[in-house]
């Protein structure tokens, strides 16, 4: 049976928890593979909106929910949002969490904010949720992981000797030293709520495969937030390209199927960095307003612009995606001429790859290409063939351009407001 990886095609907020949800309708286990609580998915059933940050979006389904071990964990953030999503009346007896995930302290928290404010050259636009110290710490091999939790003496020693490097550090910033003892306490205190939820998850996933489940990935944030392929440095501390799924989940490449990325019909991006085909006139306003482009986690509104082409061909490459899912077609009803980036044009040079350095990112001018849009209300069509021919031709000239088949499509905020064109698992 299929394992499928589903991956952010753009700068984040592409939807992927709408088509995770919608494709968990198929899967027997969903798997969290990076990111922290800095992200959110928001999915709306009915009348009901269930608001996800650590928790695979497989949750609304019923599903075996996995945090992996790629996942930098918050355990109050993560108790807060088990407490509501059970409060909605969802099972959160089957979320499973990696023994070896690192755990966000609080004073990552106040480490986040200090080194934002005096981030030379500008500041990245973090959520300040503490998530990069904590993958700092695990990179510099003094972090606490999830497992620590339950085991006393092996967190108290493991306190003493990160605060050794965190207190020199805080100190600097002009923050108060944490102390070992009153961490361990706050610590002890929230793991009996994290310890039933604490397993192998790698031997749990590769088990699901062995046993012929289908198993599905979800990475949080996209391809060009890749700490080595985004847009550096305006990017997040982690990987949530397709290769991201296996370091994060503990499965091999060799066990991975395909790979489904997620872009709007447009692009966004929160927080700073090059975007170049960023409108800052009454069309960007339009998307925002209309798109309802505010972040989940946040509520900070979005940077919205139109489709770059130049970009999803990057994701497609970098990700060796199998195809693409479309969300938010409908916000684009009303709007004419419609217009793809295909190229930029640097320095009067025309390219067709995105460069690596942002300086000549952001001196990128966009090579549009116009296409006719249409006013027809999109939002309660269920078959691709109902469309206008308008929105068809969008969607078959974006499809060429980024040179891999539209997979779904999304017209509206509701699971019923989807579309699919073929089968992930079955194509």
């Amino acid at each position: 049976m299929p394992t499928v990886v589903v991956v952010g095609a753009q700068w984040g907020d592409e939807g992927k928890g709408k088509v995770t949800d919608y494709l968990s309708a198929e899967a027997d286990t969903v798997v969290r593979y990076q990111g922290g609580h800095n992200t959110g998915a928001t999915v709306v059933v009915g009348d009901r909106e269930y608001r996800l940050h650590l928790v695979p979006a497989g949750i609304i389904h019923g599903k075996k929910c996995v945090v992996g071990n790629g996942v930098a964990l918050d355990p109050w953030a993560f108790v807060e949002e088990r407490t509501q999503l059970a409060a909605q009346g969802l099972n959160v007896d089957r979320i499973y969490i990696s023994d070896t995930a690192h755990v966000i302290l609080p004073f990552h928290r106040l480490m986040d904010a200090a080194e934002e404010e005096r981030r030379v050259g500008g500041k990245i636009g973090t959520t300040l949720r503490g998530v990069g110290p904590a993958y700092q710490d695990k990179a510099a091999r003094i972090g606490i992981r999830v497992g620590d939790l339950v085991r006393p003496a092996s967190l108290r020693a493991r306190l003493a000797a990160n605060l050794v490097h965190t207190n020199a550090l805080l100190t600097t910033y002009g923050i108060a030293p944490a102390e070992t003892e009153v961490l361990a306490r706050e610590l002890e205190q929230i793991a009996p709520q994290i310890a039933p939820h604490i397993s192998d998850t790698a031997t749990l996933i590769n088990d699901a495969i062995d046993a012929g489940e289908r198993v599905l990935f979800e990475g949080a944030q996209g391809t060009l937030l890749d700490i080595d392929h985004g847009t550096y440095p305006f990017v997040t501390s982690s990987h949530p390209t397709a290769g991201g799924a296996c370091i994060g989940s503990g499965v091999g490449p060799s066990r991975i199927d395909r790979v489904v990325g997620v872009s709007k019909a447009y692009s966004t991006r929160v927080g700073d960095g090059p975007f170049p085909t960023e409108l800052g006139d009454a069309t960007g306003e339009r998307l925002l307003r209309q798109g309802r482009e505010f972040g989940t986690t946040t509520g900070r509104p979005r940077r919205c612009g139109w489709l770059d082409a130049v970009a999803l061909r990057y994701a497609v490459q970098i990700n060796g995606l199998s195809g693409v899912c479309i969300t938010k077609l409908d916000t684009l009803t009303g709007i004419s001429p419609l217009r793809i980036a295909t190229a930029y044009q640097l320095d009067g040079s025309d390219l067709l790859r995105m460069p690596h350095d942002v300086e000549s990112l952001a001196r990128c001018v966009p090579i549009y290409e116009e296409i006719e849009g249409w006013d027809e209300d999109i939002s309660g069509v269920r078959s691709p063939q109902d469309l206008p021919p308008n929105a068809q031709e969008y969607l078959r000239r974006l499809q060429a351009l980024v040179g891999v088949p539209v997979l779904l499509v999304s017209v509206g905020a509701e699971r019923a407001e989807t579309m699919a064109l073929r089968s992930v698992f079955s194509m």
